[in-house]
């Protein structure tokens, strides 16, 4: 089962090379997918900028971690998946993508102690390869909107419309809730951000936050704190300014959910979470059952996703498919038809 495969790997900040490696040796627990598409996340740009996922490492590190394909061997041990099978791949347990041997941008990829509705999910063949990718995303969104315990009635902001904040938007629909406020520099997102759903859309270069919000959602005054009336804050944009500005103006016993990546540390006003009761978490991944929901969900296709995928590329021009993610004006998500 040696046989060598290419596999898009950073090198060193800033440089990635699609490589020729030998290909995995797979266990008798394990099975080998042939990869049919994956998409490019904005923690993989992060990666790349840092050479790593902390910084560079020994080796080159293998990327992709959004990918869907067909098993293409499965050992003498695993129940429950046979070669043929289409599957989408839970990256978590084996860090796929995330600083693990193995990464979705490759013609192959093993997946070690293969378990069905565990690491390995199955799909129906009337979903595409190309949005069972979007699975991981979407259940990343899923899991904030699930720990921000919204209810139909709830007033929610969410900060950011790249590929999670739209997410975030159509869980928080498919809750039921209707009054979601989405903020965002890039008007072509917000537009995004209203077909998916949202009722209203902030453009902070625009438009006063607190100002608008307050016209929105109402405003009060508690001990001495002017708030706006919005309940449910997700953070899906990363910029430790708008975090601040949340715990700033939001409504007494308000929750705030941190599904975005922040880079660095910041500085946050802790007396106004403890004099307004604010309830600040964190949210990463999906640990319940958020992938088979949100296969459900693509599956019985009532929400149309594919706007999201803004561009399409060719596992050969991979490397120009990354330089077209990083431009935030245009892209939201990216995929990369591996070919499978």
């Amino acid at each position: 089962m040696n046989q060598i495969r290419r596999q898009l790997r950073i090198h060193r900040p800033d440089v990635l090379g699609l490589d020729e490696v030998s290909g995995p040796s797979p266990g008798p627990g394990d099975v080998l997918v042939r990869v049919a598409a994956c998409g490019i996340c904005g923690t993989d740009l992060g990666y790349l900028a840092r050479g790593g996922v902390r910084g560079p490492g020994e080796q080159p590190m293998p990327l992709g971690h959004e990918l869907a394909g067909i098993i293409e061997y499965a050992g003498e041990r695993v129940e429950g998946l046979s070669p043929g099978m289409r599957v989408v791949i839970n990256p978590d347990d084996d860090a796929i993508g995330n600083g693990g041997p193995e990464g979705g941008f490759c013609e192959t990829v093993l997946v070690r102690e293969a378990r069905p509705g565990g690491n390995v999910y199955v799909i129906p063949d009337q979903l595409s390869f190309e949005l069972a990718a979007l699975v991981e995303p979407l259940s990343v969104a899923l899991h904030g909107v699930n720990r921000a315990r919204v209810e139909p009635g709830s007033k929610v902001v969410v900060h950011g419309a790249g590929m999670i904040g739209l997410g975030v938007v159509i869980n928080l629909r498919r809750r039921g809730v209707r009054d979601i406020v989405v903020v965002d520099r890039q008007d072509h997102r917000l537009e995004l951000a209203r077909r998916m759903g949202a009722a209203a859309t902030i453009n902070p270069d625009q438009q006063d936050l607190r100002a608008t919000l307050a016209a929105l959602h109402g405003e009060s005054t508690k001990y001495g704190f002017s708030t706006v009336n919005t309940e449910v804050f997700i953070d899906a944009a990363g910029a430790g300014s708008l975090l601040q500005r949340s715990i700033e103006i939001c409504a007494h016993g308000a929750r705030i959910v941190v599904v975005a990546v922040h880079h660095q540390p910041i500085a946050l006003d802790l007396l106004m979470v403890m004099a307004k009761e604010i309830e600040l978490t964190g949210s990463i991944a999906y640990p319940g059952n958020e992938f088979q929901e949100v296969i459900d969900m693509l599956t019985e296709g009532k929400i149309d996703v594919t706007p999201l995928i803004t561009h399409r590329f060719p596992f050969s021009e991979v490397l120009a498919a990354f330089g077209q993610a990083r431009d935030i004006k245009t892209a939201v998500k990216v995929m990369v038809d591996i070919g499978a």
